[in-house]
């Protein structure tokens, strides 16, 4: 007997992050689109004719003929889970409208990361921090309604690639990264064309302090009780981050120096990096990846064109590991910033929760 699908609604479903749900949605073989949220002005119109389709393959069938609703709690009471692509500007008050009416929120904003009682999740690196849901259920007396987010999109990218090194040979004391981010990190229309063709811009606003906070607390743990975020101690974290002319995928350079002496070897670093492996793999989840890693040898890549889909654009591809004269240990890598970094994090954190019974059942199981 085939198990029906959940419900989703889509929250800012013509921008950017919401259409890129859409896309990955339209075969999901768990969620079905149900509802999707716009603003007042395109609140009421179909799909296809609201939506400012920047996808490189067509608005799926049977998506583009939905209606658009307001992005209010009392239009999606049927869904069973909440992906936001929301606009910082507006995610806040609505986001915890929904999670007040007891719904599932799974929020690409940045709203909501810094709050003490809201996981950050990027789901092939801290799924543990789901544990903190029944918490967060009792402190707003919900039965079935939570809020968690997935980290900024570069943040994402370096957090993977941190994790199995973390885990492997210790403390980090040292993280300094260079990013070179993608036109489609910063939405529709975006960086003018005049400021981003034959030109590289070294700022994007809030970013660095993004990534130097959120770093912290998706590689820190739960106290004892599962209420609390420890962030991860002993590490600093010095970001600069770049816009440059390319449309998808997040280049980042990276050196780390480790607290234990000797440090690993490139060729250490490089096998636990290939090797790591995470909770979605092992419970089977649909879009994890097979390769959570890819480590590529060659020594000019990873290169956004050529690596962003690796995985269906879940997997994080690390190229150029090895010594560094100033920490211990360099290397590049390469993210999908709209999927990884944003509405694939939301659907594969979506993904766990629902085999974790977070979603649709009121006793989830505590993650080990």
């Amino acid at each position: 007997m085939t198990t029906p699908k959940l419900k989703a609604g889509i929250l800012g479903a013509t921008g950017t992050v919401g259409q890129r749900f859409v896309l990955l949605l339209s075969n999901h073989p768990q969620f079905v689109i149900h509802s999707l949220g716009a603003s007042p002005r395109s609140a009421g119109k179909q799909y296809e004719l609201a939506a400012k389709w920047k996808m490189s393959t067509p608005i799926p069938e049977p998506t583009k003929f939905l209606v658009l609703k307001e992005c209010k709690p009392q239009f999606f009471l049927e869904c069973d889970v909440i992906f936001s692509g929301l606009d910082s500007d507006v995610a806040g008050e609505i986001e915890i409208e929904f999670l007040k009416a007891d719904l599932a929120v799974f929020s690409n904003a940045k709203n909501y990361r810094q709050d003490p009682t809201v996981p950050i999740i990027v789901p092939t690196v801290n799924p543990l921090h789901f544990n903190l849901i029944p918490y967060q259920r009792n402190l707003h007396s919900l039965k079935k309604g939570f809020l968690v987010t997935n980290a900024n999109c570069s943040t994402t990218g370096l957090v993977v690639a941190l994790k199995p090194l973390l885990d492997a040979f210790g403390p980090i004391e040292s993280v300094i990264v260079t990013t070179m981010q993608a036109i489609s990190g910063a939405g529709y229309p975006g960086v003018a064309s005049l400021d981003i063709f034959d030109n590289v811009i070294p700022f994007i606003s809030g970013e660095e302090e993004k990534m130097e906070w959120e770093t912290l607390k998706i590689l820190g743990n739960l106290n004892e009780e599962s209420t609390a975020f420890n962030l991860l101690p002993e590490t600093k974290v010095s970001a600069s981050c770049n816009r440059v002319p390319v449309i998808d995928g997040h280049t980042e350079c990276v050196s780390i120096k480790f607290k234990n002496r000797p440090p690993p070897s490139p060729e250490q670093a490089m096998n636990a990096l290939t090797n790591y492996v995470s909770l979605p793999q092992h419970i089977g989840c649909y879009s994890a990846p097979e390769k959570i890693i890819i480590v590529n040898n060659n020594n000019d890549r990873p290169q956004p064109r050529l690596d962003r889909d690796n995985g269906n654009g879940y997997s994080v591809t690390v190229g150029r590991v090895r010594p560094c004269k100033v920490l211990d240990l360099r290397f590049a890598l390469l993210v999908h910033n709209t999927v990884l970094g944003a509405a694939g994090s939301g659907i594969l954190n979506a993904e766990i929760a629902l085999a974790q019974r977070f979603i649709k059942d009121g006793s989830p199981k505590v993650l080990l």
